[in-house]
Order: C-alpha cells, then sequence, then structure tokens
C-alpha cells in the first residue's frame, strides 16, 4: 500500500464492552483495498463483534472505525466523537456490504426484490438500474434462475448466494462475512467458497470471520487470529496457520485441524 492509498479499512483503539464484559480490547486493524483478510479465534473471542462494530450494527466504547476513509458512526469536532443522527448511520452502512451467518433474507420478498432493496430504498438508486444489475449479480452467483423466487424456496447455499448478491448490490468498498458456511450442510459449502474466491479475484476488500482453515489458507491474504478480544497474531496464511509465533495460536490450531 503507498502512502498516499486509503485503506478499505482502519480500525483504531476499538473497545467494545456488553455490560460489565469488554469483548474488545482495542483493537487496531488495516485492510488494504483488495484484501482478503480471514480472521479466525475460538467461539467467544470476539469475531463476529469485530465484524458489527466495521458498519456499527454495535457502537464503539472508544476508537474509531474508517471505511474508505470515511468515520463510520460519528463525527470528529476538535477531537471529540459526537454520534451521527441514524439517517446517516443508515446511509453509510449500506455502503457497506455484510454477508449474515444465517442469511437474514426478507422471507415476504423475492429474490430479486431482496437485491434490490437497499440499494433502492437506502441509497436511492434508480430502481430499472438497480434491477438490470442485481439480475446480472444473480447470474454471477449461478442462480439467474432463481429471481422470482422466494427464500423458503430455496436450499441454503442458493439462499447465502442470494445474501451474497445482495452484498454485492450496494456496490461495496468493502464485504464482511459472518461465518458464511456455518449454516450449510457440508455439501453446499463448496458451491459458496467457490462464489466467495471469485469475489477475492474481483479487488473489493474482504474480512471474513471463519472456522474454515483450509479456505483460509486457500483464499486469505492476511489471516487474524483473535483470541479474548485481542488480536493476538496476524500475517500471511503460510506463517499464522502453518508456522505461527504465539502459542495461544499455535494451541488453538492444533485444536482445529
Amino acid at each position: 500500500m503507498t502512502a498516499l492509498e486509503t485503506p478499505a479499512v482502519r480500525v483504531t483503539g476499538v473497545r467494545k464492552s456488553f455490560g460489565r464484559t469488554e469483548i474488545l480490547h482495542g483493537i487496531d486493524l488495516t485492510v488494504r483495498a483488495g484484501e482478503v483478510v480471514a480472521v479466525i479465534g475460538p467461539s467467544g473471542s470476539g469475531k463476529s463483534t469485530l465484524l458489527r462494530v466495521l458498519n456499527h450494527l454495535e457502537p464503539v466504547d472508544a476508537g474509531t472505525v474508517h471505511i474508505d476513509g470515511e468515520l463510520i458512526g460519528y463525527r470528529l469536532r476538535r477531537d471529540v466523537l459526537y454520534p451521527l443522527p441514524d439517517r446517516v448511520v443508515r446511509e453509510q452502512r449500506s455502503r457497506i456490504g455484510f454477508v449474515f451467518q444465517q442469511f437474514n433474507l426478507f422471507p415476504h420478498l423475492t429474490v430479486l426484490d431482496n437485491v434490490t432493496l437497499a440499494p433502492v430504498a437506502a441509497q436511492r438508486r434508480d430502481r430499472r438500474e438497480v434491477e438490470r444489475e442485481a439480475k446480472a449479480l444473480l447470474e454471477r452467483v449461478g442462480i439467474g434462475e432463481l429471481a422470482d423466487a422466494y427464500p423458503r424456496r430455496l436450499s441454503g447455499g442458493q439462499q447465502q448466494r442470494v445474501a451474497i448478491a445482495r452484498a454485492l448490490a450496494v456496490r461495496p468498498r468493502v464485504i464482511l462475512f459472518d461465518e458464511p458456511t456455518s449454516a450449510l450442510d457440508p455439501e453446499l459449502v463448496g458451491e459458496v467458497l467457490d462464489v466467495i474466491r471469485d469475489l477475492a479475484e474481483d479487488g473489493t476488500a474482504l474480512v471474513i470471520v471463519t472456522h474454515e482453515i483450509g479456505f483460509a489458507r486457500e483464499v486469505a491474504d492476511t489471516v487474524v487470529f483473535l483470541d479474548a478480544g485481542v488480536i493476538v497474531e496476524q500475517g500471511p496464511p503460510a506463517e499464522v496457520l502453518d508456522n505461527p509465533n504465539h502459542p495461544r495460536t499455535r494451541a488453538f490450531l492444533s485444536r482445529v485441524r
């Protein structure tokens, strides 16, 4: 990354607590444009919370999140952070793709309507243009023939592809994936991972929380090991996964291989 290049994601000193329990303990993370970052770690380590603070589904208690150089959730005035109005946060969030673990499709909307909803309602783009793009995206993820179907008629793998097309429809600078294969039957995992592999070649920054260590090794540029709300180790997959420096990383990988 050159000195003038704006990171797709920059997280600085982020802390997040629920009640008296601090989940994230001063996270610093930078994701370059086009970089694929896989976040791994044990259950309860703060992986999903980290994703949710990136698009302000959870407000931070301290620190800042910038997406494409824009401060998310707040405005800064004289070194003091002030929360942005909800409508502004929704507009910011609409430009960040998010693929949820449980798909989160609207059951009363068709596949096409699920994909077009955010660009039309939140980004106020022309419906006809959005529908053309949405149909092309559905073709890209291999389910173009299902545009008029409802989510209940789809397999888990097909629903996850709809969720990926929906994330792409907002023209995001970054897409966040929360365990994109955990809700799938084993035979459906491969088809969703194939779609994510294709995205990784397109230049969009991807931050993927995953338990699929083999997938992280294959697709990620950087692997981040998160444990107890702290980034313990990060680096190329060959280093973190095959030759980890920290004993906590080694202990985790010995249990999941």
